[in-house]
């Protein structure tokens, strides 16, 4: 069954006999019926009875046709969405784990965008969630970290979805606080020291796995744990309360203020990138948000940009 067989079906049924809709479609009548007759035979049902005034739909012809009104009218849909060559029409779909930087990236493409229509998505996820998101094509790009802890079961996890990374920093794990914490004077830490502090960290749903999470050395015991799903909730607490989280150093805009990012004396590096479908082409939107990443991340003192 093809998409142009039922657009023939819809066209004969709506002009009442197979002469014109061949001529609305200016196509030839032989054309139509060889394409009816193939679709019934596959189907194993009469869609028409024709007479000298025409064609009329069977009973199993009438169901069909409802459902082809269905299935062409959502073709339609997406070809308006996605392949309309006159459209100024964008779309851009980015899943990451939970980075400030990415957010603002993300923003600055929306800003400057000049198309006339554009549907932007931005899903902050979990690693397992993110991976499935690029492997389906659900989004176009996903950004997450990897260390010398993770880099191995996430390269295989990558293997598996036909996706590739590409790195855009290395940074030195950071030590996020409120301004008011205890600690937000110091200018190196050590473990140690955030021994006392409840620890911060994303949940990853089912895939809770210490190779998949997001803060570095997420492996390493730790007393007082609290999970969170969202980037809002954690600036939250680290502005409001005496916990901590580790990650890149990058702080946002919301983040400059109330929140210290302080180096931990420890040999463990960050290396944040993205990972795209191996059968993708970038679109111009996302070569833009690419370039936006780069942007942000040139601007940031401490990180290794690529």
């Amino acid at each position: 069954m093809t998409l142009q067989q039922l657009r023939y079906l819809v066209a004969i049924a709506d002009a009442g006999s197979i002469n014109a809709a061949a001529a609305n479609l200016y196509t030839s009548q032989s054309s139509l019926s060889s394409a009816i007759k193939e679709l019934e035979q596959e189907l194993g049902i009469i869609v028409f009875t024709r007479s000298n005034r025409g064609v009329t739909l069977t009973n199993d012809g009438t169901e069909l046709l409802g459902y082809a009104r269905q299935v062409i009218e959502q073709a339609d849909m997406l070809e308006a969405h996605y392949l309309r060559g006159d459209s100024k029409q964008g779309r851009l779909a980015i899943s990451t784990q939970h980075y400030a930087f990415s957010v603002q990236a993300f923003m600055a493409v929306a800003e400057t965008c000049d198309v006339d229509e554009y549907d932007f998505i931005l899903r902050e996820c979990g690693t397992a969630e993110l991976i499935d998101d690029v492997r389906t094509f659900r989004s176009e790009i996903g950004i997450l970290y990897l260390d010398d802890f993770n880099r191995r079961v996430l390269e295989r996890a990558f293997l598996d979805a036909g996706v590739g990374f590409t790195p855009l920093f290395d940074a030195n794990v950071h030590v996020f606080v409120g301004e008011h914490h205890p600690l937000a004077s110091r200018t190196l830490l050590t473990l140690e020291d955030l021994e006392p502090y409840p620890r911060y960290c994303f949940e990853q749903g089912s895939m809770n796995s210490f190779y998949y999470y997001e803060e570095p050395l997420a492996y390493l015991p730790h007393k007082r744990n609290i999970r969170i799903s969202d980037r809002g909730t954690l600036s939250n607490l680290l502005a409001n309360h005496n916990g901590f989280t580790l990650s890149t150093g990058i702080l946002s805009s919301e983040m400059h203020s109330g929140i210290a990012s302080i180096p931990l004396d420890m040999d463990a590096r960050m290396q944040v990138g993205y990972i795209m479908h191996n059968e993708r082409r970038p679109s111009a939107l996302l070569l833009e948000y690419i370039e936006q990443l780069r942007a942000v991340i040139h601007a940031t003192p401490g990180v290794r940009a690529y």
